[in-house]
Parts: structure tokens; sequence; C-alpha cells
């Protein structure tokens, strides 16, 4: 079966999504790293940062899936290594044993505070910058 031309374009634009996408997740990674931090680590810290601004605020993960383009599996991991490095903290929810909290913690929204320029200007870079389309 032969390609059309609008197949080939939009076969063509998806993998120019992909590549940016790639190249973006790279960046970030890349300069966070010094920070202990990776592009999916950042992802998470500002979901929490931004959906949570006060301090003492959590959110159950589950609120999280999907939003972090991660497995359900896989976030839980991270949460645990950020946990692990003192940055969010995680509770087991009253009302349905089931769910888990996660708040971040004093030293993640430092942290967060510290890196977002940074992840910022990747972003930047990758996106707005003469190379991005």
């Amino acid at each position: 079966m032969a390609v059309t031309t609008a197949e080939a374009r939009l076969e063509e634009r998806w993998r120019d999504i992909l590549s940016v996408h790639a190249r973006t997740m790279c960046e970030i990674d890349r300069v966070l790293h010094p920070h202990g931090l990776g592009a999916s680590d950042f992802e998470v810290l500002d979901l929490l940062a931004t959906e949570m601004p006060v301090e003492g605020d959590h959110c159950r993960v589950q609120n999280l899936v999907g939003r972090v383009h991660l497995s359900q599996s896989a976030l839980s991991r991270l949460i645990g290594r950020l946990e692990k490095d003192g940055l969010v903290e995680r509770s087991v929810c009253v009302e349905d044993r089931r769910g888990v909290w996660v708040a971040l913690t004093a030293k993640g929204r430092a942290r967060h505070a510290e890196v977002r320029p940074l992840q910022r200007a990747a972003l930047e870079r990758m996106l707005e910058g003469p190379a991005a389309g």
C-alpha cells in the first residue's frame, strides 16, 4: 500500500514532535543532573509546587499518574527516590487506605525554586530558539 502525501506529512510531523521531545528531555536532564534531578523528577516537583503552593498541602499520587507520562509503578519508584532524598513525603490516606498522599517538603520546595529557572531556560532554548522548529 502506497503512503499518501498527507500520510507522509503526518508521519513526518509525528517524528518531529518525538525528536523535539527527546532533545528537550535530554537537555533538561543535562542541566538538572548537577542538582541531583532528572526531567521526570523535576516534573513531579513542579506539579506539586504549582498545585500545592502552601506548605503542608498534599495530593494523591493517583492524581499525578498520566500527568508526568510515567506508568504508575515508575511514578511510585520516582516518588520513592524523591522521598529518600528528602524532597517529598508520602502518607497513607486515612479515608481510603489504598490511597497515598504526597507532599513537598521544605527541602523539596527549596530545590524546586533553585532549579526551576534552569528548567525553564532549557525549555526556552529548546522550544523557542532558532533550532526549535
